[in-house]
C-alpha cells in the first residue's frame, strides 16, 4: 500500500471512529458503571455466581472496550497521520513499515468493533455452542466436519475467546461424526449465529483411488450457552443417563464418558473430554439445557414441557455456503452473495467478511 492509499484508508477509518464516538455518551456510561458499583457493594454479591460474573463482564466492557479501547484508536490514528507527515519528506522504510503495521492491526480492531454495532440483540452478547455434524457421504463428509471444527476453533482462538471441546465423536475414516465447542466471550453468539446451516464442499476426494470429485455437507448449529441465572428444571423421568461402569479393581485407564438422552425431543448429548464421570454429566445437562432454551425461543413457549417435538426443526438443514476446491477456488456465501478466492484464510478461520455482510444484510431487512 503506497502513501497515497494510506491516506484515503485513514480518512475511512477516521469516519468510522467519529460514528464510535456518537455512540460514547459519557454521562450514560458513567450513569451505569455508578449503577452496577452499587450492585457490587451489596453483601449478597456473590450468592449467585454467573449474574455476579455477568456484570463484572459488563464493567470491563463499559470501561475497557467502550472507553480506553476508543481513546487508543484515536491516539493510534493520530501516531499514523503524524508518521505520513514525516515520510513526506523522508524515505525512512523503518517508519513506512511501523505505519503500514499499525494500519493493519487499526483496521483489523475497527472491523471487529463496526460488526459489534450490528449486534442489538440481548442474546447476542452471549457466549455459544457450536455444533458440527458430519453429512452421510461417509468418509469425506467426516473429514469435511473435522475441517470445520477446526475452522471454528481458529476463529475463536483469533478473536482472542475461550474455546473448549465439550463433545466429541470420532468417525470411521479418520475424521469426526459429531463435535461441540463451548466458545466463551462477549459478542460470540451475536458473530455466529451466521454460521447455523449447512456448508457444502466441493474437491478432489482424498479417499478415492480414482481422484473424483467429490461433494461433502456438514451441519453446523450455532445457540447461545445457557445461563445459570435462569431456573431451567428438567424433569428426572424425562432423562436417560448411561455412565461407563468398570467391574474390578485392575483399571489403570477408567472411562469417564456420560450420554444423556432427553426423551421427550430425543437429543442425546455424549460428554467425554472431562476428568471425572461428573464433570461430564454436569456439562451434558448443561449443553442439553443450552439447546431446550433454544428450542423453547424457538417454539415460543415458556416451560420445557411445553416443546412440540413433532415441531423441531433444524436451521442447519439450508444450504449457506458452498466451499469450492476443484477445478478452481473459491467461497461463496448464498445468503449475501459475498465471495473470496482466499480459500486457505477462511479454513484457518478468517470468516469475518461473511458474519460482517450477513449481519448488514439482516440489519438492512429490518429497517
Amino acid at each position: 500500500m503506497e502513501i497515497p492509499e494510506i491516506k484515503r484508508e485513514v480518512e475511512r477509518l477516521a469516519n468510522i471512529l467519529g460514528k464510535a464516538e456518537d455512540c460514547l455518551d459519557q454521562g450514560e456510561l458513567t450513569a451505569r458503571i455508578q449503577e452496577l458499583d452499587k450492585i457490587i457493594a451489596q453483601a449478597n454479591f456473590w450468592t449467585n455466581p454467573a449474574p455476579a460474573y455477568q456484570i463484572l463482564q459488563e464493567i470491563e466492557y463499559l470501561i475497557f472496550y467502550r472507553q480506553e479501547k476508543y481513546r487508543r484508536w484515536c491516539a493510534i490514528l493520530e501516531d499514523i497521520k503524524a508518521a505520513l507527515e514525516l515520510l513526506q519528506s523522508s524515505n525512512d522504510q523503518q517508519l513506512f513499515q511501523e505505519t503500514q503495521l499499525n494500519l493493519k492491526h487499526l483496521q483489523e480492531e475497527l472491523e471487529i468493533a463496526e460488526i459489534q454495532q450490528l449486534l442489538s440483540h440481548p442474546d447476542d452478547q452471549m457466549g455459544a455452542l457450536v455444533t458440527i455434524t458430519a453429512g452421510v457421504s461417509g468418509a469425506d463428509a467426516q473429514s469435511w466436519a473435522d475441517v470445520l471444527m477446526r475452522l471454528y476453533f481458529n476463529w475463536g482462538k483469533n478473536h482472542n475467546y475461550q474455546v473448549h471441546l465439550v463433545e466429541i465423536v470420532d468417525g470411521d475414516g479418520g475424521g469426526i461424526n459429531y463435535a461441540t465447542w463451548e466458545i466463551i466471550g462477549r459478542y460470540v453468539y451475536g458473530f455466529l449465529k451466521s454460521e447455523t446451516g449447512t456448508h457444502q464442499l466441493q474437491r478432489i476426494s482424498p479417499f478415492n483411488a480414482n481422484g473424483t470429485l467429490q461433494t461433502s455437507l456438514a451441519r453446523v448449529e450455532v445457540i447461545t450457552i445457557w445461563d445459570e441465572s435462569i431456573n431451567l428444571e428438567i424433569p428426572e423421568k424425562d432423562l436417560e443417563i448411561s455412565k461407563w461402569r468398570w467391574h474390578g479393581e485392575n483399571v489403570n485407564r477408567p472411562e469417564t464418558w456420560v450420554k444423556v438422552f432427553h426423551i421427550p425431543t430425543g437429543i442425546t448429548i455424549f460428554c467425554d473430554q472431562e476428568r471425572s464421570q461428573m464433570q461430564n454429566q454436569e456439562q451434558a445437562l448443561a449443553i442439553l439445557k443450552s439447546k431446550l432454551w433454544a428450542l423453547m425461543h424457538a417454539q415460543g413457549v415458556q416451560n420445557v414441557g411445553e416443546i412440540q417435538s413433532s415441531r423441531i426443526k433444524s436451521l442447519s438443514n439450508e444450504l449457506i455456503r458452498e466451499y469450492i476446491l476443484h477445478p478452481y477456488t473459491r467461497i461463496k456465501d448464498l445468503r449475501t452473495n459475498v465471495e473470496t478466492t482466499s480459500v486457505t484464510e477462511v479454513l484457518n478461520g478468517n470468516i469475518d467478511l461473511f458474519i460482517k455482510a450477513y449481519l448488514q444484510q439482516q440489519h438492512q431487512n429490518q429497517e
